[in-house]
Formats: C-alpha cells, sequence, structure tokens
C-alpha cells in the first residue's frame, strides 16, 4: 500500500523558512512523480513543486525562486524546502504521488494517483 506522510508544518513570520518533509513506503523508490499541493481556505487545490525518479522538477509561478524540492533516494523522502515564506503561503500542504508516467502539468491539474494527509503552514506578519 502506498503511503505519504507530510511533515514540517508550522507557525513562522513572514520571510522565514520551513522545510517540509514528505516519507513515502510501499512503493520502490522509482518511475514516480512526487509533488506538494497546497490548499488554503476558500481557494482551490493548487500544485506547488513536483518531482521525478528521473530528477526533473517543476515549480509554480507563485514560488519559483523561493521553494526547492528534493528528494533523498536512501530514505524515500521528498522535501520542500520554503525560504521567504510570504503571507500567501499560509495554506494546509500535501504530498501525492503518481506513477503514470504522466507530465507533472497533467497529473498537477487532472490529481495524483496517491494522496497523504496535509500539513498546516501558518505565516504571520
Amino acid at each position: 500500500e502506498v503511503q505519504l506522510q507530510a511533515s514540517g508544518g508550522g507557525l513562522v513570520q513572514a520571510g522565514g523558512s520551513l522545510r517540509l518533509s514528505c516519507a513515502t513506503s510501499g512503493f520502490t523508490f522509482d518511475g514516480y512523480t512526487i509533488g506538494w499541493f497546497r490548499q488554503a481556505p476558500g481557494k482551490q487545490r493548487e500544485g506547488v513543486a513536483g518531482i521525478t525518479s528521473d530528477g526533473d522538477r517543476y515549480y509554480g509561478e507563485s514560488v519559483r525562486g523561493r521553494f526547492t524540492i528534493s528528494s533523498d533516494n536512501a530514505k524515500k523522502t521528498v522535501y520542500l524546502q520554503m525560504n521567504n515564506l510570504k503571507l500567501e503561503d499560509t495554506a494546509v500542504y500535501y504530498c501525492a504521488a503518481d506513477f503514470t508516467g504522466s507530465t507533472w502539468y497533467y497529473v498537477s491539474h487532472a490529481g495524483m494517483q496517491h494522496w497523504g494527509k496535509g500539513t498546516q503552514v501558518t505565516v504571520s506578519s
């Protein structure tokens, strides 16, 4: 069974940093696309960043240059380093995995196969 566990959220002041972790299990850490998504109250879910097992990385426009996605194959964990956080980054963050081989653009809009529970990120002024 594919499992994803997001952690690392919290309360941080604007301009600060957080690192989210997505611990995975139940699948061979290969042939995947793993992404971070977020959803703020009253807003649609947004694809924040994605990474493939080939090392390709993708970022949403609103976070490019501030967030970095990475993976540790030995730990089967994907990270999201978030720097220079802004008030508008406040949301519940989810990690998700897909193994269909579809493009990031497709899966980030159409939906990923497996989802973990979210972790709350709150940015204060």
